[in-house]
């Protein structure tokens, strides 16, 4: 195949950073006057990927993890992750100098309120932060007799040399084909949610929104195409834009022009000066402390709750669900080659590694010639590799697939028409009865949720049960979420909807999430399935009250070898067999020869070889 270049780096960016980085901070607090720091992983925006100039947790601690915060004291550190990077941080992060603590056993703040001293003081970055975070850091600091404090300059940005510019990529329009509505359209739906809160305006702090009302584009953070910056909409009069980059395409000026004024970030500040009097609507959720200070100063008042935005995003209009069902097709098509290339090479004995197996989905992918960018750097896990939940794989750890081994490859891809993300987990030769037993289970657990039926104002939380219930059979569980919401050409992982514990938000018809439960054995093996599904109304028969299921976007066989049918039910049977036909009459007529072949065999009922 045709190598192009490639969508992401198999290079570690920061491993097993320590002592040497934890001085250069600390002499940067001593010169701040502050005793110690927290470190979040986020920038501005509270992101989930950001530009590597906001890099400053890797930076430190050498964590490439997607959450994580570390307190660095004078005398003390530690990085607190939640249950997906229990086993990476540990194996990254020098942990005679910087102690891994798991979020399930302790907070950020309930760490630093054991090990802060009377008299310290910590500090923060209040652009970082939002103001409920800096509410917990401040109860934590005074819970010790210490003082928190909001500082103007970053001190880890004066400890890094050699530190990443700011990025400033191309602004770009998102043609309404794609997007399905104007934005002057939605400029007055968000207008109206203003209205309806009192609101005076609405600063929008959270970029996937920025591109969403504004039906803008960008390139200022890898794998999702985002443009950062701000707005700020008043309820009556122009929006104004404040955009890091300065490269906006004319015809996206042109589109604007009657709609709202573009700025340069720096100017964002006078923006927010105007609002004396009034009451401005803030993210709680990525509304930076910051933003509330000068709200405040200037004699406003911050309003800080839900962005209207979030919820309007989530709900995809028709133009939108075209282009996911298109996007999932098209990606169909690349996942099913690359695994029937995958178990040739295997059955020929040829070498595959890790970085192989990713290097050779990309290639697949982007020969349909509309692939934009990966959604996320793929998690490519063989053997034990694959019990590390958000494992990235990098030159120094990549490994071979070994027989008897499974493999756990979870990936997804942006398209300029939809997003997608897909897991599957594969045998690599003959797997044991207890690999089997295992996948079954998690099988089960995903076409539950696959085929449920429930009532308008159904939450993910309620629904999250039904995906661990045969595992929790055999006394396991996985620890992660069930699933999350997936954006339009826009984040993979999006709010406010999810399948999971804490999912309160109700499912609505156009939501789109993940389905993907999991079971990990560390040091041996993973398993994670996971399908994209597309909430739906659902009429049932005779029934007396509106009710939603799922329409599964995602057509990939699963792995038949793994699947041990005396642990299925007659129904679960059917399902999988039902799902593999629509594979196989999906994507066939768009595979040939071998590739063709390998489907047909993948996609036999499962009792055609009993």
């Amino acid at each position: 195949m045709t190598r192009p270049a490639r969508f992401q780096s198999f290079d570690d960016p920061g491993h097993r950073k320590g002592p040497e980085r934890l001085a250069a901070l600390r002499a940067a607090l001593r010169e701040a006057g502050v005793t110690g720091f927290v470190v979040p992983r986020a920038d501005e925006h509270q992101s989930e990927y950001v530009p590597a100039s906001a890099e400053r947790l890797a930076w430190l601690t050498g964590f490439t993890g997607s959450a994580g915060t570390a307190v660095v004291l004078a005398d003390t550190a530690a990085l607190v992750v939640d249950g997906r990077y229990t086993l990476q941080a540990p194996e990254q992060v020098d942990t005679g100098a910087i102690a891994v603590v798991p979020l399930a056993r302790q907070t950020a703040e309930a760490w630093a309120a054991e090990a802060l001293r009377p008299g310290d003081v910590l500090g923060y970055d209040p652009w970082l932060h939002t103001p409920d975070g800096v509410a917990r850091l401040a109860r934590a600091a005074e819970k010790a007799g210490a003082t928190l404090r909001p500082l103007p300059e970053n001190p880890v940005d004066a400890a890094w040399a050699g530190r990443p510019k700011p990025p400033a990529g191309a602004v770009v329009p998102y043609p309404t084909e794609h997007a399905g509505e104007a934005a002057d359209a939605k400029l007055a739906r968000i207008r109206a949610a203003l209205a309806e809160a009192a609101c005076d305006a609405l600063v929008i702090s959270d970029p996937h929104s920025l591109a969403w009302t504004f039906n803008l584009r960008g390139a200022d953070v890898a794998h999702t195409p985002l443009a950062l910056g701000y707005a700020i909409l008043p309820r009556e009069g122009r929006p104004a834009l404040y955009l890091v980059s300065s490269d906006i395409a004319p015809e996206l000026r042109a589109a604007l022009a009657p709609l709202a004024e573009i700025f340069p970030r720096g100017a964002l500040s006078d923006g927010l000066a105007s609002f004396a009097g009034k009451r401005v609507r803030l993210d709680a959720v990525t509304g930076a402390s910051a933003l509330k200070s000068a709200i405040e100063s200037a004699g406003g008042l911050a309003d800080v709750g839900p962005d209207p935005v979030t919820a309007m995003k989530a709900v995809k209009n028709a133009a939108e669900i075209a282009g996911a069902r298109a996007a999932h097709w098209r990606d169909g098509v690349a996942v099913t080659r690359f695994l029937a290339w995958l178990d040739r090479a295997v059955a020929r004995g040829e070498a595959v590694t890790e970085v192989a197996a990713v290097e050779a989905l990309e290639d697949f992918r982007a020969e349909g010639g509309l692939l934009r960018d990966v959604s996320f750097p793929t998690i490519s896990g063989s053997g034990p590799n694959g019990a590390i939940v958000h494992y990235r794989v990098t030159h120094a750890s990549d490994r071979r697939l070994g027989p008897g081994e499974l493999f756990l490859i979870d990936s997804g891809a942006q398209y300029r028409d939809g997003t997608t993300d897909i897991t599957r987990t594969v045998a690599i030769g003959t797997p044991t009865p207890e690999m089997r037993d295992r996948y079954t289970r998690v099988l089960k657990g995903h076409l539950a949720i696959g085929r449920a039926v429930f009532p308008e104002g159904t939450s993910g939380a309620q629904l999250d049960t039904l995906a661990r219930q045969p595992l929790w059979e055999a006394g396991l569980d996985f620890d992660h979420g069930t699933g999350h919401g997936v954006g339009a050409f826009l984040s993979v992982h999006e709010g406010p909807q999810r399948i999971a514990k804490t999912g309160t938000v109700a499912l609505q018809p156009g939501m789109i999430l993940s389905n993907e439960p999991g079971y990990y054995r560390a040091g041996a093996y993973g398993i994670r399935i996971e399908n994209l599904v597309l909430t739906e109304n659902r009429e049932v028969p005779g029934g007396e009250r509106a009710m939603h299921g799922f329409e599964t976007l995602t057509l990939v066989p699963y792995d038949r070898r793994l699947i041990d049918r005396a642990l299925l039910s007659e129904a679960e049977t059917a399902q999988v067999d039902a799902y593999h036909t629509r594979v196989r009459d999906s994507l066939g007529k768009a595979l040939d020869g071998t590739a063709r072949a390998w489907l047909d065999a993948a996609t036999r009922p499962l009792g055609a070889d009993a």
